[in-house]
């Protein structure tokens, strides 16, 4: 048991008041006052516990009891009080930590001052300003330079690696069976290269294909800031062509955005809009030469739309190196890209390569018809993720059926081939 501290010293006081001759009652006020938390017999008034001062609770607070497992008496020990020396080390890492923070503070502050103080001296300095008159200075040095990109922008030579053999036997075994049309085929994989070539040089009728190309550069002047998608053109009687579409039945002087006219001249090949947009962009000779900064040399527009005579050219072979080069991005922005492909993908007609194609697949593609040719030219999306470029262009006896049929073989024999 711990011993109970005090009771000596109280025990001495009750003794003390015994030999100055007080009375019990009197001794038993002298002790409360010196213990007032103390027990006191109640016949002599002799003090029997008191409450333990501050001292002896610390003290005892530092005392540990501790007992053994056979019930051995409890014995206390008492814990060493930390010294002033440990009472320091505790104290430092704080220190420490406080310095580090303040330290992280004053740092931070340095650098917002030098910041704001560089932002002051930089305004302040006459060298670093831009005045309003330097800027359409500016502006007039740039824009030649986007002149200049834009019109050396051209289609990237095609790159054929390996012909596909099975194809070029069949074109063969199709040219043989059928003496009255003349077949001109380009059909090639962008990435790897393979590629078949039948007559793909030869110059054709463009009939409606042209609308292509035109609808290339229609996007590349919408890049190059010269047209506005939502700018309004207005139907002129000049500008009105027979055959496809419905603008030809509008009355003069009615609007249309430019991107509803680009809409309409490739998804039903309305030639009243082709002629539209060949007036927007600068006319006929423009388009022309807009056609040899590209590349091109044989694809050329004589004449607006219908051309039912087949003046407009072009070739198998170039349509193909144009839409390799609008699905590589050397022509358009990529905005422009994704809007022209969605565009063709709606063509209305397909009759011709569309046939020929299995589940999964699609196409963006433009159709050409008049009597003495039809053809098609298309990008076409395999359900694997490969994709190829495909032409097929037929001369033919006036409207001869058996020319679309052809396509439609060939266009079956690629997509097999390419899905490999």
């Amino acid at each position: 048991m711990v011993l109970e501290s005090g009771s000596s010293n109280s025990g001495k006081r009750s003794n003390a008041g015994h030999k100055k001759g007080l009375s019990s009652s009197q001794q038993r006020e002298q002790a409360k006052k010196h213990n007032p938390r103390g027990r006191f017999s109640p016949q002599d008034g002799r003090l029997l516990s008191s409450e333990p001062r501050n001292s002896d609770r610390k003290n005892r607070s530092q005392t540990v009891a501790s007992s053994g497992a056979n019930g051995s008496r409890i014995t206390g020990e008492t814990l060493p009080t930390p010294t002033r020396k440990q009472s320091k080390q505790r104290q430092h890492p704080q220190r420490q930590n406080k310095l580090i923070v303040y330290a992280l503070r004053l740092l931070i502050l340095g650098i917002g001052i030098s910041a704001i103080a560089g932002t002051v001296l930089s305004a302040l300095d006459p060298t670093t300003r831009i005045t309003s008159e330097e800027i359409p200075i500016t502006a007039m040095e740039v824009m030649p330079q986007l002149q200049a990109r834009e019109t050396v922008a051209h289609a990237a030579p095609l790159q054929p690696t390996q012909e596909i053999t099975a194809l070029k036997t069949l074109m063969q075994q199709l040219a043989t069976s059928n003496a009255k049309l003349f077949p001109g085929m380009f059909f090639i994989d962008p990435e790897t290269g393979a590629y078949l070539d039948w007559n793909g040089d030869t110059t054709f009728a463009a009939a409606s294909t042209i609308k292509f190309p035109i609808l290339v550069a229609f996007f590349q002047d919408v890049d190059a800031g010269k047209i506005r998608l939502d700018e309004k053109l207005t139907l002129k009687k000049e500008l009105v062509g027979g055959g496809a579409g419905g603008f030809q039945y509008k009355p003069l002087g009615s609007q249309f955005t430019a991107l509803e006219t680009a809409t309409q001249m490739i998804i039903v090949s309305d030639n009243t809009a082709t002629n539209l947009l060949i007036e927007r962009l600068g006319g006929i000779a423009a388009l022309n030469q807009r056609f040899r900064n590209w590349g091109l040399t044989v694809t050329e527009l004589r004449n607006l739309l219908p051309d039912l005579e087949g003046t407009n050219t072009t070739s198998p072979k170039e349509l193909a190196q144009l839409m390799v080069a609008v699905q590589k991005g050397d022509l358009i922005s990529v905005k422009s890209h994704d809007r022209l492909l969605n565009i063709m993908r709606r063509t209305h007609t397909a009759t011709l390569l569309p046939k020929g194609l299995g589940p999964g697949a699609t196409i963006a593609h433009k159709t050409g018809d008049i009597g003495s040719m039809v053809g098609d030219v298309g990008l076409v999306d395999l359900p694997s993720g490969k994709r190829y470029i495909a032409v097929a262009m037929v001369k033919r006896p006036h409207n001869n059926a058996q020319a679309k049929e052809l396509i439609r073989q060939v266009s079956r024999a690629a997509y097999q081939e390419f899905s490999k």
